[in-house]
């Protein structure tokens, strides 16, 4: 089964990524989770995300299209990243969400592709 994990970030957490000073600590929080992840054979795919200031939304509203600079939510938190995995069940899916160095992520089973 294919589940996305969704790990969500704070506006400090999206800084340290930039800040020579806070980058190393940054990164090193990540890299043993991703290489777990990797070594366990589970990676279907995954990435990080550029910062939510970055993003580009589209809405549609009465039949026509817009789009807002800026995520679709403001919150606090907003997704960083992402890995799809292929694990058994749930709960192993959620034992990996667990692992994560982050303090929020979310866990969704993935939907068979379309034909």
């Amino acid at each position: 089964m294919h589940f996305t994990l969704m790990f969500y970030e704070s506006p400090e957490d999206f800084a340290a990524r930039k800040d020579p000073a806070k980058q190393q600590e940054y990164l090193a929080g990540w890299s043993h989770y991703v290489h777990a992840l990797h070594e366990s054979g589970v990676v279907v795919s995954g990435f990080g995300l550029q910062a939510p200031e970055t993003a580009a939304t589209v809405l549609r509203s009465n039949g026509e299209m817009f789009v807002e600079d800026g995520p679709f939510s403001e919150t606090k938190e907003q997704i960083g990243g992402l890995f799809v995995i292929d694990v058994p069940d749930l709960e192993t899916a959620l034992e990996w969400a667990a692992r994560g160095p982050v303090n929020a992520v979310e866990v969704r089973e993935n939907l068979p592709p379309m034909k």
